[in-house]
């Protein structure tokens, strides 16, 4: 009996997902201000020598059954005077239903607009493989439908605009300006799997308090035709450049908290928990993050240079 219910759920997460959470068909973090080459192909550095590495790992939902997991590898370099180069790497799953991983090369070329400012233009191209087990869906009753598994590949391309500098930071950004039908094969879900174009708009700054105090105030705006405007509001302290907390709040989604601390030089640990404030569910979310900043030529050494903001 259990195992039917849990089917139901995951069932009913995929149709929800496409309906109502049209979205969130691309991966959501807390974490964001983090990992926005993920979003964004343009997310520049304009640091040379090092290599950014990263990755986060989201738990959605966490009692139940089936929920989504998400798993995100991300990593960029200068390679030139004006060109980084990365790459984008995320898992996401709904339960024993449902997987996808997207394979991303990102591209952006760096345009300096004043003393301490940069103007970066890139653009990320690469694929994404599509499993659904919907087989595994059948109740076994006569009057349910029978549903075909699915695998496919979809070409990925999007473009963005990324605008910094040491304190601050705004973005544009559609991370895939290509529509695909997930699920075409099956008249019920004909029309619930499409991806539709998703278009992010980020900003974020930090404002000097004292020597070892930082305000860090971000946003980010997610936009895609059929649902409304998702956006995050988020205010981080920053204490001794090493310490780093601070909440948030998605509008009618969640309240949420962030907490991360740099080990070392070139490694920082950070955990979100998110806490939803609609009637759907009870259940939180957590998010573990970790980051290394490799200093490929010794360039750095210790902590007198400012870490990396965003």
């Amino acid at each position: 009996m259990k195992k039917i219910i849990t089917k139901y759920l995951i069932f009913a997460g995929i149709i929800l997902f496409s309906i109502k959470g049209m979205s969130q068909q691309d991966p959501l973090f807390t974490q964001y201000m983090y990992n926005m080459s993920v979003m964004n192909p343009a997310y520049a550095t304009d640091d040379p020598g090092m290599l950014n590495l990263g990755a986060i790992y989201r738990m959605q939902w966490t009692d139940v059954d089936g929920a989504p997991r998400t798993l995100n590898f991300f990593a960029h370099t200068p390679v030139s005077e004006r060109v980084e180069l990365g790459l984008t790497v995320v898992h996401d799953e709904i339960g024993n239903v449902e997987k996808q991983n997207n394979i991303t090369a990102d591209f952006a070329y760096v345009i300096p607009t004043g003393e301490k400012t940069n103007l970066s233009f890139g653009a990320k191209a690469g694929l994404t493989t599509f499993d659904a087990n919907l087989s595994g869906l059948n109740l076994n009753d006569p009057n349910d439908p029978a549903f075909e598994n699915v695998s496919e590949i979809f070409p990925v391309f999007g473009v963005g605009a990324f605008w910094f500098g040491d304190n601050h930071y705004l973005g544009v950004s559609a991370p895939n300006l290509l529509t695909s039908e997930h699920i075409d094969n099956s008249q019920l879900l004909r029309d619930r799997g499409s991806e539709e174009i998703h278009y992010y708009l980020t900003g974020g700054y930090v404002f000097d308090i004292s020597e070892n105090f930082k305000l860090k105030p971000s946003t980010m705006v997610r936009g895609v035709q059929g649902a409304p405007l998702s956006v995050d509001v988020n205010a981080n302290v920053l204490l001794y450049d090493r310490l780093e907390a601070g909440v948030g709040y998605r509008f009618d989604e969640t309240v949420t908290g962030l907490i991360n601390f740099r080990v070392t030089p070139g490694l920082r640990i950070g955990y979100a928990y998110d806490y939803p404030t609609y009637d759907l569910s009870n259940d939180g979310s957590h998010e573990i993050m970790l980051l290394f900043d490799f200093d490929l030529f010794g360039l750095k050494k210790g902590y007198d240079k400012s870490p990396r903001f965003f």
